[in-house]
């Protein structure tokens, strides 16, 4: 599901809410999100899932293509951990 696709189920489960509003809802959503995990601040939604900050060390890798060695440099990335409903619902289906 994309984001124009999120946008417009919602307008149309909400026709109380303009397309407008909607949308400026959930790029504030996404916004404040992207701002907490930015603070290196751990997301808990119950019932979906956490996401959080991990710190990826320096290492050597290769590139597949011409198998030359590359350094990687530090790094922080987002790690997503689905919440026991989440996983349910996924594995039930």
């Amino acid at each position: 599901m994309t984001r124009a696709e999120l946008i417009a189920y919602l307008s149309n489960q909400h026709r109380e809410l303009s397309p407008k509003v909607v949308d400026e809802s959930v790029r504030e959503i996404f916004e404040l999100m992207i701002d907490t995990l930015s603070k290196g601040e751990r997301i808990e939604i119950r019932g979906f899932g956490s996401f959080e900050i991990r710190e990826r060390l320096p290492r050597t890798a290769h590139n597949p293509k011409s198998g030359t060695k590359v350094q990687l440099s530090h790094r922080r990335a987002v790690h997503f951990k689905p919440g026991v409903e989440l996983k349910e619902r996924v594995n039930n289906k």
